[in-house]
């Protein structure tokens, strides 16, 4: 347990170094930066700037759907960006595109969808697929985002079950913000999304993972924008989203860190 803890501290200093030695530079970030890893970026952005003296601004979006506010949207419509942070799968068609710099991609965290009902209503059985195909069926109304988890189970998982065109009539897809407000509301009885984006809403609660043989894991990964006017600093925010000393939060915040090897 010692040297696991001298191992983490050791991790800590580093990540912590890395950033005392750019504190000189100090420039502006633009970052844009898909909800999934939100809670956790919110968490560590403060102690990137404090030692490097940077100043961070943020906009949040999707990493997909047609909303005007996703990422791939927002890079088209010029909009200025040093670092973005979101699915991998998006991220990798922004490289082809030509918007995020080729070989630039680091993996930050894996993250599970998650389903949640009103805070105080009744929790389905999601234990298996067979479970929470009833729980699908039974529901009055559905939720799900426009953006990875949605994509997967609109077009994927929903049609595996056979059930897509039952459910067509009784599902919504959100296509900004949390599902997880809409249940709030009653807006939906259940709704779908990434855990990590779930979790900061008030007024729900998480029913669970989805089982085994429904859940799909995201990637949610960081690379630099072809256009950013502050490459090496971005650069460096990548490397310290990275580095163990992030992973508590990534933690927290309801996902799995993906610490490079050393």
């Amino acid at each position: 347990m010692m040297r696991g803890f001298k191992r983490l501290a050791a991790a800590v200093l580093g990540a912590i170094a890395l950033l005392v030695a750019a504190r000189a530079d100090g420039p502006e970030l633009r970052v844009l930066l898909s909800g999934a890893f939100t809670a956790a970026f919110n968490e560590v952005a403060p102690e990137f700037e404090r030692a490097t003296g940077s100043k961070i601004t943020t906009t949040y979006g999707g990493s997909m759907g047609s909303s005007p506010g996703t990422i791939p949207n927002r890079l088209a419509r010029g909009e200025p960006a040093d670092a973005v942070i979101m699915a991998a799968s998006a991220l990798d068609d922004l490289v082809a595109r030509g918007q995020v710099v080729a070989g630039s991609r680091v993996d930050l965290a894996r993250s599970a969808i998650g389903m949640a009902v009103r805070a105080g209503a009744p929790k389905p059985d999601i234990s298996s697929v067979d479970a929470l195909k009833r729980a699908l069926l039974n529901a009055k109304s559905i939720a799900y985002s426009a953006s990875a988890s949605g994509v997967y189970l609109s077009t994927e998982f929903f049609p595996s079950l056979g059930i897509a065109d039952q459910l067509a009539a009784k599902t919504k897809r959100v296509e900004s913000g949390p599902v997880a407000v809409l249940v709030a509301r009653g807006d939906a009885e259940i709704g779908f999304q990434q855990i990590s984006e779930l979790r900061p809403v008030t007024g729900i609660e998480i029913v669970g993972p989805l089982p085994p043989g429904a859940q799909r894991l995201t990637v949610f990964s960081a690379g630099i924008a072809t256009a950013a006017k502050q490459p090496d600093a971005a650069k460096r925010l990548i490397a310290f989203l990275a580095s163990p000393a992030t992973a508590p939060a990534i933690r927290r915040s309801g996902m799995d860190p993906i610490v490079p090897s050393r």
